[in-house]
């Protein structure tokens, strides 16, 4: 797709609207391919992806479980999670096979991630400037890893810590906590997606550092308050527990802190960028008189 782009552009200048809409055909086209591909494949391996994948974090043989339990024995305070079954339950007929789907579409948009990145990049691309490409090469990698990242930080911290808090807590000594499975998988989701665009913070910072919205001094200037949201999120989505709160805070408050710096590079290229050019304009107009 890329090659025939390229070559649409050598023959014809500059793409007009329409071929820009049927190279925007072409780039859903394949990332829609992509994502079945890979449901498929997410679907037919049912038994990993149930029993180890998403019921993992509810077993007391998960690694975030042990290492909690672990933990807790070095600073001699009980931090065991998930040490009980989890009950769950299907109360409509074909709700098994709906929710074997959802899970392998959602597995499959995960998995198919990269990809997807990169046929939006490849449709990006022609329209920047030969430095804006050179600087910006691997702008899909570090995408993609920083979501990965995240996926991966919500499973194994924070979907058996909210697993724990969630299904412990109770009104009353007579309710008794049967989680609906649909519920449950929802609620893992919905976690790792999340932490997956919030491990972008610093690719966002880039680009509107990039377009002149966003700078290090606004990010500097609130990040008290920045630090007072985070920790907000972070008891509201762990147990009552600050050891919890703190574990779950510091990633984020880490990616806080990159992104300023990673901003306050671009400000500096952009400055370092702004006195060559007027310099050169200085000497142009030197050497005119």
């Amino acid at each position: 797709m890329a090659e025939r782009r390229e070559s649409t552009r050598t023959k014809e200048g500059e793409m007009s609207f329409l071929e820009h809409l049927e190279e925007l055909r072409w780039v859903i086209l394949h990332s829609v391919i992509a994502v079945v591909a890979c449901m498929f494949i997410a679907f037919f391996f049912k038994e990993f992806l149930f029993d180890t994948v998403i019921l993992g974090p509810t077993k007391p043989e998960f690694w975030t479980n042990r290492m909690m339990c672990q933990l807790g024995e070095l600073v001699n305070k009980n931090l065991c999670i998930n040490t009980e079954p989890v009950n769950f339950i299907n109360i409509k007929m074909a709700g098994q096979l709906t929710v074997h789907f959802a899970v392998a579409m959602i597995s499959g948009a995960i998995i198919a991630i990269p990809y997807v990145i990169y046929q939006i990049w490849e449709f990006l691309k022609p329209a920047l400037k030969d430095n804006e490409r050179k600087g910006s090469g691997g702008a899909v990698t570090i995408i993609s890893l920083l979501f990965i990242i995240g996926v991966l930080f919500g499973y194994f911290f924070l979907t058996p810590i909210s697993i724990y808090f969630l299904t412990t807590y109770n009104v009353s000594a007579e309710v008794v906590n049967q989680i609906y499975i649909r519920s449950y998988i929802s609620t893992v989701a919905s976690i790792c997606l999340a932490c997956g665009v919030i491990f972008e913070l610093p690719v966002l910072a880039f680009f509107l550092t990039k377009i002149g919205i966003l700078t290090p001094d606004f990010m500097k200037k609130y990040r008290r308050h920045a630090i007072v949201v985070i920790f907000i999120i972070a008891a509201v989505i762990t147990p009552p527990d600050v050891f919890s709160q703190t574990l779950v805070a510091i990633p984020i408050l880490v990616l806080y802190e990159l992104s300023i710096i990673i901003s306050k590079n671009v400000i500096k290229k952009k400055e370092k960028k702004y006195q060559e050019f007027m310099d050169d304009d200085s000497e142009a107009l030197a050497t005119t008189k």
